[in-house]
């Protein structure tokens, strides 16, 4: 990157909002710098639900507009990543001392009709006593509905937003502070410190220029206007912490549970990984840094209390194999209760003397791509348009292939790779779609594929994900590109850090 290059847009932060911005503006025709402080997707981006989904519950708080959007964007980003994303039907037990029956149908009628649906199923009732469905749970469930919403891997979503717009031309900085931001001569003047370690001409600072500076900070966004732009007492977002437990998957079946609580609040019990079932969420106000968020006790308590509510085989917590807890950066509305507290992705410009600023609070990964289309049509307002929205219809890479031809692209694959176990094939199309290809190579024998760290993790898929992914610690491979963390012990963990603590070299 040459240093005196003026950008057109600098975004901080390397989240799902950071990313999707980057790619559209890049694919309408605006040089483009990101800078994200450690790796893609290390914040909230990576500790969603991992949902693409209309937000049932929201349609109480009657938030019809951000349903609308949200309903409307799952076949979107279905088709444009059908290898991370893909359908999931939730089954909605009838609990008789909460939500009546009628209030569950009207709610579920809005949310079959208000978005538009092509692909996804409608909600059916279930008859729980013969449904196969209803024998991981409790006899006393006769009743439920089962209705369509989407899956993705949250992190991955992140890395091909990135993967894509790099490849159209942005620079992506990972593990990039940005540690101040002035006007100056009608530009910015971006200062960033690079927090990798590796030597760099010139030293680890450096500043690059820019006509217009989006604030995509997530959590930290009130931080970066105080900190870096200067602007003091910052307030515009609350922080809400979500945490999430993983423990043996409770049923066979690939359905998704939703349950009501008594505090009003719902939460899932998902497939996870193929052999686990993953809880969550919890809503709780959080005070702090956001990277020191983790579960507490009490979210404990209230998940495998509330799940145990269901399922006749009571969660524990010595059953417990992973927790995950992060914040959400929502706009602060004046709620009086976290979980009333409003979804909506807040944008405000701050023009200053010709460099404008867009500070982005809140956001859906379900709305990210809708979001970086508001965001973008403020960029036009402010430096002319160059070309129309285009992500739409766009493939993210590897997903260049049909909703629905999934297993196609694993039976050619096994056909072209005979050496893999289909196990194998599968993941690595969820994963990296037709690009597993790329990774794969000229490898035609388990031996090319380099060192075994375990459970299929192979050092050519390591070093791929090194040279095209911007992976750089053990973690950036085991929790958000891939999820082996989940199964690989202390040795293997420690072999993959010094595998790629070598590489680095």
């Amino acid at each position: 990157m040459a240093e005196d290059r003026l950008y057109d847009v600098f975004v901080i932060g390397g989240g799902i909002n950071g990313c999707g911005i980057a790619r559209d503006a890049i694919g309408r025709g605006y040089s483009v710098c990101l800078a994200e402080m450690n790796d893609l997707a290390s914040g909230t981006s990576s500790w969603s639900s991992k949902l693409i989904h209309g937000g049932l519950r929201y349609l109480e708080h009657y938030e019809f507009r951000l349903v609308r959007e949200a309903l409307s964007e799952r076949e979107v980003l279905l088709g444009n990543a059908p290898h991370i994303i893909w359908p999931l039907r939730f089954v909605l037990p009838h609990h008789k001392q909460l939500r009546p029956a009628w209030m569950l149908r009207i709610g579920l009628f809005l949310y079959d009709h208000i978005g538009k649906r092509k692909l996804l199923g409608p909600t059916r009732t279930l008859d729980l006593r013969t449904s196969p469905v209803g024998a991981p749970l409790k006899p006393l469930f006769s009743k439920g509905f089962e209705y369509s919403d989407c899956w993705v891997n949250d992190a991955r979503l992140v890395v091909l937003n990135a993967l894509d717009a790099a490849e159209r031309g942005a620079d992506i900085h990972t593990r990039t502070e940005v540690v101040g931001a002035q006007r100056k001569d009608g530009h910015w003047e971006v200062t960033l410190r690079d927090l990798s370690g590796r030597p760099r001409p010139g030293g680890a600072e450096w500043t690059v220029r820019a006509r217009m500076v989006v604030n995509a900070g997530g959590p930290w966004v009130d931080r970066i206007l105080s900190g870096v732009v200067g602007r003091n007492q910052a307030h515009n977002v609350r922080l809400v912490q979500g945490s999430h437990i993983v423990v043996p998957k409770l049923h066979d079946h690939d359905r998704a549970y939703i349950f009501q609580n008594g505090d009003g609040r719902m939460i899932f019990a998902l497939p996870y990984e193929e052999d686990f079932t993953l809880i969550g969420t919890t809503d709780r106000d959080y005070e702090g840094d956001p990277r020191d968020a983790t579960i507490t006790d009490g979210e404990i308590d209230y998940l495998c209390a509330a799940a145990s509510e269901y399922f006749a085989r009571p969660v524990e917590r010595a059953s417990i194999v992973w927790t995950y807890s992060g914040v959400r950066p929502l706009y602060d509305d004046g709620a009086s209760a976290a979980q009333e507290a409003t979804r909506e992705y807040v944008l405000k410009a701050d023009p200053g003397e010709g460099a404008p600023l867009i500070n982005i609070f809140g956001g859906k990964i379900t709305t990210y791509r809708k979001l970086a289309e508001s965001v973008l049509a403020m960029v036009e307002e402010r430096l002319g348009r160059k070309s129309a929205p285009w992500t739409h219809r766009a493939a993210l890479p590897g997903g260049d292939f049909p909703a629905d031809g999934f297993e196609a692209q694993v039976a050619r694959l096994l056909a072209d790779y005979p050496f893999l176990q289909p196990h194998q094939a599968r993941r690595y199309v969820r994963h990296y779609g037709t690009r597993a290809r790329l990774l794969l190579g000229d490898a035609r024998s388990v031996a090319e594929m380099g060192e075994d760290f375990g459970h299929g993790l192979y050092a050519r898929e390591v070093d791929y994900l090194m040279t095209q992914e911007w992976a750089v610690e053990a973690a950036d491979v085991l929790w958000r590109r891939t999820k082996r963390g989940l199964r690989l012990d202390r040795e293997q963990v420690m072999a993959l850090e010094a595998y790629m603590a070598a590489r680095r070299a």
